[in-house]
């Protein structure tokens, strides 16, 4: 699966969304730069094919289809429109997407589910205060659980604090065990993954 953003724009004089390029797919992630409180999660919509353009198309394997989009992209942690009450406790946002993808909704589900990913000792914990990698994992992996997901479009890690690194490195896990991964993040956090790459590209010559 590829997804091709070109040229998408959004709002009267493209305030909402500057004109913006990218592309994700199958066993890769990609990281797109987009500033200021709204705008990321206008890309995040718009890259799901929940948001229409005003300029600019989105393709899903060469053709434009929002509903497939929709079907087969998940938004991640979107501010206002896809992120869970930071009171909320972790086993009652585990509980709730366990229902939505079709398993029991339960406390003791959530909490054998959590025990799986080496996360139980966050179940009582408010979302709002979990650790940003664990936060990102946690969401990454319920949104992969839905019937059909096979994109994943996290929206504005880096609100939550940390390392960029540490919440790019889950997200190239992701694209390992094959999924789109798109991670729309300010230019903070790209020019830090970066330069991690450029040290890792070094490394690497060096050993040869």
């Amino acid at each position: 699966m590829r997804i091709v953003l070109d040229a998408v724009s959004k709002g009267r004089a493209q305030r909402a969304l500057p004109a913006t390029t990218t592309a994700y797919e199958s066993g890769r992630a990609a990281l797109v730069v987009a500033e200021t409180e709204q705008r990321p999660t206008v890309l995040g919509l718009v890259a799901s094919g929940r948001m229409k353009v005003d300029t600019g198309s989105v393709t899903i394997d060469g053709r434009m289809d929002a509903r497939a989009l929709r079907r087969r992209v998940a938004v991640v942690d979107a501010p206002v429109v896809a992120e869970p009450e930071p009171n909320v406790s972790v086993t009652g946002v585990v509980a709730e997407e366990l229902m939505f993808a079709g398993h029991a909704p339960t406390p003791f589900a959530a909490a054998r589910w959590l025990e799986g990913l080496g996360l139980e000792a966050i179940a009582g914990l408010p979302i709002g205060n979990v650790d940003p990698a664990a936060r990102i994992r946690l969401l990454l992996e319920l949104a992969a659980l839905r019937k059909d997901v096979e994109g994943l479009v996290l929206v504005a890690p880096d609100r939550h604090g940390g390392e960029p690194v540490a919440w790019w490195r889950i997200a190239q896990e992701f694209a390992e065990r094959g999924y789109a991964v798109l991670v729309i993040a300010g230019q903070a956090s790209r020019t830090a993954i970066d330069a991690l790459e450029v040290d890792a590209l070094e490394v690497e010559e060096a050993a040869r």
